[in-house]
């Protein structure tokens, strides 16, 4: 079953200034939850273009995985995808859009997924959720405070 999550930061800078910020790769680490142990494999700086494979190391509750995406979409300043090559799910699908909203940019984050090991994956569907929706929601904090200057997740 494919499911999708969606997350809005409202950011009072121009796409411009917010852009720039998820086209370094080595960024990723910084918006994520330390406890996910998030390791990037492949060599920095990474050439974000339709096309860009990136490795990464993750723990997903605690147990670590590879994980490999691939960039399907790349259009500056408005829109990329990420899409699971390899990893924990069965199918991950990432759209980054940034709009402008009158005061700055409009980050939205959806992410089709879903989980592998049908049914028994499907049992921990809710689990892998609630998760996903606190990471999702760690990223709006720090993505703020790594912009913006607001207090750290």
């Amino acid at each position: 079953m494919i499911r999708t999550l969606r997350a809005v930061t409202e950011l009072t800078l121009p796409r411009s200034r917010v852009f720039p910020f998820f086209a370094d790769a080595a960024n990723l680490d910084r918006l994520t939850p330390p406890e996910l142990r998030l390791r990037i494999r492949t060599p920095l700086p990474i050439a974000m273009h339709a096309g860009a494979l990136i490795e990464y190391r993750v723990a997903l509750f605690g147990v670590p995985f590879a994980w490999r995406t691939r960039i399907t979409r790349w259009e500056p300043e408005s829109c990329f995808v990420d899409e699971q090559v390899r990893g924990p799910f069965r199918s991950w699908e990432h759209t980054h859009r940034f709009s402008e909203n009158g005061a700055g940019t409009r980050m939205e984050d959806v992410v089709r997924w879903a989980l592998p090991l049908a049914p028994l994956g499907e049992l921990v569907a809710p689990l892998v959720r609630r998760e996903l929706d606190r990471i999702f929601a760690y990223r709006g904090r720090a993505l703020r405070h790594a912009l913006l200057g607001e207090p750290a997740p």
